[in-house]
């Protein structure tokens, strides 16, 4: 659970979701880097391509990404945590089938969410991505919601992130492979939606890592700037 102010007003909204679906391989440029740093193919998608982070990730603006410290048990040769700049979405009321025609009428509201990935994990275990994206505190959200009226094109808005001041990923939500009213309408098929619960709609290339010590920010037009330091976990 995690409150943020409703953007334009001066609400607090809280936000306890049942569950985040996440979008990956959304941007084709990403797909392209994805291929190269898993050495696997990847295609295009024809459908999109979901995974779940768990509700434990949620952390606000200025709270600290904590790189666990159980992986240097691994002995990795290098540990590799990357940020992601993705655009969240608010869920608004209970559905299932939503039909795209009708999918923003699901929308409360926009957000930034740094979807945080810890690779090694990611592309070793056996089942898959969940647990690579769903360590404590790999879900930065804010720094605030913007109300789903007060944006005009979801699917024009230029997203980028920076790690200490410097850009490492830029890109435009225009160029998602499937759009908002398409992944709501997928994931609706798929599971049913229930109020509160966040979409993270994929990220754009760039992507690169972070470290203690490090300063992380995602900025999405129209939504504003989150911030938030990398510090390793104290054992």
């Amino acid at each position: 659970m995690i409150t943020l102010p409703l953007a334009g007003t001066d609400e607090q909204i809280t936000i306890a979701p049942s569950k985040i679906i996440a979008v990956g391989l959304n941007y084709r440029e990403h797909v392209k880097e994805s291929t190269s740093a898993q050495q696997k193919p990847f295609d295009i998608p024809a459908e999109p391509v979901l995974f779940a982070k768990t509700p434990n990730v949620l952390i606000g603006p200025g709270e600290p990404i904590i790189i666990p410290a159980h992986l240097g048990a691994y002995h990795f040769e290098e540990l590799r945590t990357d940020p992601e700049v993705e655009l969240g979405i608010i869920i608004a009321k209970r559905g299932k089938h939503i039909p795209e025609a009708e999918a923003f009428d699901y929308v409360l509201g926009y957000t930034c969410f740094n979807d945080v990935s810890q690779r090694n994990i990611q592309n070793t275990d056996v089942s898959g991505w969940f647990r690579g994206k769903s360590f404590d505190t790999f879900g930065p959200i804010g720094p605030v919601v913007v109300r789903r009226q007060d944006i005009k094109d979801p699917q024009k808005l230029a997203l980028c992130s920076r790690i200490n001041g410097v850009v490492k990923q830029s890109g435009n939500t225009a160029d998602m492979i499937f759009s908002i009213s398409r992944l709501i309408a997928y994931i609706t098929t798929n599971f049913t939606l229930e109020a509160g619960d966040i979409i993270a709609t994929g990220t754009p290339s760039g992507i690169s890592p972070i470290h203690p010590r490090d300063w992380v920010e995602v900025e999405i037009e129209g939504i504003g700037i989150l911030r938030n330091p990398v510090i390793g976990e104290a054992r």
